[in-house]
């Protein structure tokens, strides 16, 4: 007797599905998806990618090189170097040299105690600084990091709203067949002989 097979096959419907932020396509060889060239999504897709080593050298070894730092540092030394002298003269020289109690090589004392000081206050603002830049840099990357995930969210969903819309659409085909094991064909077979032999001997 013979043994009936069956087999399905489903055909997805060419769908595209889209947003103003990304686009998918699905058809039978599966399902693409892609941001809409020149969004904010595609933007800071295309600049974590092209910038993340960049950044990350940034984090880990902060300069002060960037115009950023560099800005900062020259308004801190000129303030620092103007406001301290500033002090120093009128609130502690001119007042003892108008008292006749200071003598030049005090001032000259003064005026080299201030240098040094000047210089230690500058050598901990550049460690503040450094310190701040990388805080900065992390805050960065942070944001970054967490738009490029939003945009990978954006195409998942996409993707996954094309495959469902076109699954639906799908059609299925089934296709049945019969077959025979090899006993029952030779069995058969055997009683067609018989037949043939049994009216050849009437």
């Amino acid at each position: 007797m013979g043994k009936k097979s069956s087999t399905t096959s489903k055909v997805y419907g060419n769908t595209t599905t889209s947003n103003p932020y990304a686009t998918a396509t699905t058809n039978n060889s599966g399902t693409t998806a892609a941001f809409q060239p020149g969004t904010a999504l595609d933007s800071v897709y295309n600049f974590v990618n092209n910038n993340i080593n960049s950044l990350l050298d940034e984090y880990l070894n902060p300069s002060l090189d960037s115009a950023t730092n560099q800005a900062k540092l020259n308004e801190y030394t000129n303030t620092l170097a103007t406001e301290s002298l500033k002090n120093l003269e009128n609130n502690i020289i001119n007042p003892l040299s108008n008292r006749n109690m200071i003598r030049s090589s005090q001032a000259t004392d003064l005026y080299e105690n201030l240098s040094d000081a000047n210089t230690d206050s500058l050598s901990s603002y550049i460690n503040e600084l450094l310190s701040e830049s990388q805080d900065n840099t992390a805050s960065v990357l942070n944001n970054l990091l967490s738009a490029y995930m939003l945009g990978y969210n954006v195409i998942s969903d996409m993707q996954n709203q094309s495959l469902q819309t076109s699954a639906g659409n799908a059609t299925t085909t089934a296709n049945n067949s019969a077959s025979s094991s090899a006993a029952q064909t030779a069995g058969q077979a055997v009683n067609i002989l018989s037949k043939v032999l049994g009216l050849l001997g009437k």
